[in-house]
């Protein structure tokens, strides 16, 4: 959530599932939680029968719709002008938390004068580069260096006025001309959900990757954050923003450093131009005046931990060992590369089945062709571990060897889960492994200690010390999840106690932790995420059950749940107050802040404890966005229409390949008339790797659909049932129409344009009764190769196709 806070808390929810029960408007855009996130659904309806409003923005009518007080169909790809039609609403109705805006946030802040934004670009635009320079998106300062501020929010340089002044054109009949939402609803979500900045009511904001999915995705969640913060929703009971996650650990894994750019803890991944030596690496990763301050102990401990007695001050504690990124190793950057065959011989993938979820699956197949090798851990075959029988591939030609490894089930193991609410929970082995079966981690250690042979016999191995100094110390065969847990929470390294939290960490090499955000979950109490207590603060928080990251708090920047001198301002539904009679902090929650102010002194009053100032940020500075400080509507790479919002049509700096096989449709492609968008069912998880061998779920969810409206079905001579074919200009799929009126046609400037829908779980390999046939398998064989420039991650949510019987 980068307007909260850079790199903490990356997609994470703000706030527990449980806690939306406490919402009195819920509004879900991009996601359909009642289907694809169902735990969230009993708390959503507990939300109803409180009395709280519920409201449904999504291009189809979904499970989650029905659950909806009020549902809006929207146009893909135009989620930025819906969001910045509330951003304009909330600002001239006044519907805005002043004292919470004026306090909590920087829209008091002095923007530098030169920063613009002009035909479609924001200052620093460099048009024959084609990049931004990032000198004006800045703050004014005095000659102590600190940002001047005005708390009346009447200087016209100030963050409000210019956000004001941004959002100025997302009027009303642009959010209808644009997203196809009829003015009359916009209106009335405005209304019901901007009346959550009341100090005594909060408003919930759930997204998944309808919205995260595009080339303005960052920005689809920027906006949603420039809400919650002008509504002061952030730190309240029923508020926060709150991602959807499709797995039990997507959290848990980018905390763990899946991400190429980031290290354990959301700590960065070091860069070889960046960070040459320790010095600067620790210099550039702290933040002044937020508790970034501390990063050296964070980095320290965590090196301590991954090369023990080996990582000492005289040699930086190993940081030279670690590698250096110079390009970038996204998901979409990994497969470009590999299909120009830059540099990749080898790919190990665990759990995962590209050939089916990544973009432009037939770049990706033809990627696979190019490796030396591939190993694919995972409980069935899948789709990638057979790439070289995949439906027009010419096997004779592929010397790829391929190396299948079976897994072990998540009931077939100990270990741990961090859901999306940041709960870490411990889950225990229901059943031994079946037959040559085994657990990842067995697998993991076994190779660990083989390439470790081969490193000792081979002196010639680059950066050695790498992989001989890692410590690995957890059992093999005969191993406990608990020493792993330990490490991750870390110990003194002299007497090998745990820490209690990672305000004990220090960075002279005496402490240990291998991810800074986890110390505390392994105290010398024990393992917290054992913890089952029920629950007792009347909020459905649960404190003690399972552990939350950081030092066990459900409720991020709950300070700013109270007003400036720490009374709440829902005093029923409060999370945390100031006890004056006491002098500290006392409720239902770890405060989120400097926990030993007071609410009048110096930080007392800063929430967002992470960022330099303490503030929310309405407005981001220096290119952390990289495509701009203010979210700014930009259409999707793929559009049926100009963008009406400004001149420039696309993202400027959207992340887009363009290889040889790399194709996208022009602007009005007569060849592609109709709005494609793609999506997930209930009863198939994730690339249906393991429910497409399932008989219960494919016999309720037997083959690939597209859900088609009975307009477009008319003119188009298509039933129910009928086999129809969605082609891209990269490829085709098959599947059986359905036809409904959950999607229904739009009129954007007064011109019709259909949306077709269709789900991506379906592959090649599996006992659907479309499996092994040689024709189209996967919907991702249509969806482009492009990306948002600061998260990098696909847009697959809206493209152009065109649509016929097959």
């Amino acid at each position: 959530m980068t307007s909260l806070g850079p790199s903490f808390g990356r997609g994470a929810m703000t706030n527990p599932l449980t806690d939306v029960r406490n919402s009195d408007v819920i509004m879900i855009c991009g996601g359909n939680p009642a289907e694809n996130h169902p735990a969230i659904a009993r708390y959503i309806n507990m939300c109803k029968d409180s009395g709280g409003i519920v409201i449904s923005v999504d291009p189809r009518f979904t499970r989650t719709s029905s659950l909806s007080d009020i549902y809006s169909p929207i146009r893909p790809g135009t989620d930025i002008v819906f969001f910045g039609g509330l951003i304009n609403y909330i600002i001239q109705n006044k519907k805005y938390q002043e004292i919470y805006l004026k306090n909590y946030t920087n829209a008091s802040w002095l923007l530098n004068p030169e920063f613009d934004f002009k035909d479609g670009h924001f200052s620093g635009w460099d048009e024959a580069k084609k990049m931004y320079n990032y000198a004006t998106w800045g703050f004014q300062t005095g000659p102590d260096k600190k940002v001047l501020k005005d708390m009346t929010l009447q200087d016209p340089n100030c963050v409000f006025q210019r956000l004001a002044k941004h959002y100025s054109r997302y009027t009303p009949e642009v959010v209808e001309n644009v997203t196809g939402m009829k003015k009359e609803t916009f209106l009335k979500i405005a209304e019901v959900y901007s009346s959550t900045g009341a100090p005594d009511k909060s408003g919930c904001l759930i997204y998944a990757m309808g919205l995260t999915q595009h080339t303005v995705g960052t920005q689809n969640i920027r906006a949603f954050c420039i809400i919650q913060l002008l509504l002061g929703n952030m730190g309240m009971a029923g508020g926060g923003v709150n991602a959807m996650r499709g797995e039990a650990n997507v959290q848990g894994s980018t905390d763990m450093g899946l991400l190429f750019h980031t290290l354990p803890g959301y700590l960065p991944s070091p860069n070889d131009k960046l960070h040459p030596n320790l010095q600067e690496f620790i210099k550039k990763s702290i933040a002044p005046d937020s508790y970034w301050v501390n990063a050296p102990k964070f980095i320290i401990s965590m090196l301590k931990a991954w090369f023990g007695d080996a990582a000492t001050k005289e040699n930086d504690f190993g940081y030279n060992w670690l590698p250096k990124w110079s390009k970038p190793a996204s998901w979409m950057h990994i497969w470009d590369n590999l299909y120009k065959k830059e540099g990749i011989k080898g790919m190990m993938i665990w759990g995962q089945n590209p050939l089916v979820s990544s973009p432009f699956a037939e770049k990706t197949g033809k990627a696979l062709e190019n490796l030396e090798w591939l190993m694919v851990a995972d409980l069935f075959e899948t789709e990638t571990a057979n790439f070289w029988k995949r439906p027009h591939a010419d096997p004779k030609s592929i010397k790829t060897e391929v190396f299948l490894l079976p897994v072990a089930s998540m009931v077939e193991k100990d270990g741990s889960a961090t859901n999306t609410s940041r709960w870490l929970q411990m889950r225990y082995k229901a059943v031994e492994p079946l037959y040559e079966c085994r657990e990842d981690s067995v697998i993991l250690h076994d190779l660990i200690y083989k390439i470790k042979e081969l490193v000792k016999a081979d002196p010639s191995t680059p950066n050695p010390e790498a992989i001989l100094n890692l410590t690995w110390n957890y059992g093999g065969h005969n191993h406990s999840a608990d020493e792993v847990f330990k490490e991750i929470n870390g110990f003194e390294v002299a007497t090998k106690k745990q820490v209690p939290g990672f305000a004990a960490l220090k960075d002279d090499g005496s402490t240990t932790s291998g991810c800074w955000i986890y110390s505390g979950m392994y105290p010398p109490a024990g393992n917290l995420a054992k913890r089952r207590k029920p629950e007792k603060t009347g909020l459905g928080l649960n404190p003690e059950w399972g552990w939350a990251w950081p030092v066990n708090r459900r409720i991020l920047y709950n300070r700013a749940g109270c007003d400036l001198e720490g009374n709440p301002w829902n005093p029923e539904k409060y999370v945390i107050k100031w006890d004056s009679s006491q002098k500290k902090w006392v409720g239902r929650d770890v405060p989120d802040f400097l926990p030993t102010k007071a609410p009048t002194d110096p930080g007392g009053t800063l929430p967002f404890i992470m960022l330099t100032g303490g503030q929310g940020r309405l407005f981001v500075p220096g290119g952390l966005v990289k495509d701009g400080p203010f979210p700014e509507h930009y259409e999707p790479i793929e559009s049926p229409v100009e963008n009406k919002v400004n001149p420039v049509q696309n993202n400027p700096i959207a992340l887009i390949f363009k290889s040889n096989i790399d194709k996208y449709a022009p602007l009005h492609d007569p060849k592609y008339p109709y709005i494609c968008t793609t999506y997930r069912v209930a009863e198939h998880y994730q690339s249906g790797a393991i429910t497409r061998k399932i008989p219960v779920t494919v016999e309720e969810m037997p083959q690939v659909f597209a859900e088609i409206d009975p307009e477009l079905a008319k003119e188009l001579g298509i039933k129910d049932g009928d086999d129809v074919e969605l082609e891209s200009i990269r490829g085709k799929v098959k599947a059986k129409a359905c036809v409904t009126t959950r999607v229904q046609p739009m009129v954007i400037n007064g011109k019709k344009y259909h949306v077709v829908g269709i789900p991506w779980n379906w592959g090649f390999v599996g006992i659907d009764p479309d499996s092994g046939k040689d024709e189209s398998y996967a919907a991702n064989l249509v969806t482009e190769n492009v990306g948002d420039p600061t998260s990098l991650i696909p847009e697959s949510k809206a493209l152009m196709i065109n649509l016929r019987r097959a």
